[in-house]
């Protein structure tokens, strides 16, 4: 499962002319699932975004976490992250989950979220979105689960 994360002033996502989610300060999240992906990596996961100590605290410095600004999370499904585009000139999607199973983990990660407290957002699951986004920095990451250590032994 890889989440990559901006660090937004606001961002939103619409379909069709209909805007599905939308969030002030904090994180747009661009998930991709993909095939052998487990709850406990989309626990992970939703853990490590709620836990990221990348907002300015009164010194300026990335040392508070979107929970201690109020901030909010936008969750986009991408399955895109998941492409191999190391041979030829079109990307293959193979890593990718089954779309059933992609969007259950998808779902199941924003809960982990709401869990944790944090007010969440979503785009629509397999639609054709329009997103926009004001970074803020830039501050972008890259979290891919199966680089965690406990869940690469597994693999």
């Amino acid at each position: 499962m890889i989440a990559l994360l901006q660090r937004v002033a606001h961002a939103k996502v619409t379909v069709d002319t209909n805007i599905t989610g939308q969030i002030r300060l904090g994180w747009l999240v661009l998930l991709g699932v993909g095939k052998g992906d487990s709850e406990d990596q989309a626990r992970w996961l939703a853990d490590r975004v709620v836990g990221l100590r990348a907002f300015a605290d009164e010194n300026g410095k990335m040392n508070l976490a979107v929970k201690d600004v109020s901030g909010s999370v936008l969750v986009v499904s991408q399955f895109t992250l998941m492409a191999d585009c190391q041979s030829g000139r079109r990307p293959s999607f193979t890593n990718a989950a089954p779309p059933d199973e992609a969007n259950r983990l998808y779902e199941f990660f924003v809960d982990q979220i709401r869990q944790l407290q944090v007010p969440v957002q979503t785009g629509k699951f397999g639609a054709m979105m329009a997103v926009e986004l004001l970074n803020d920095g830039p501050v972008t990451f890259w979290l891919d689960s199966t680089q965690n250590k406990a869940f690469a032994q597994k693999s």
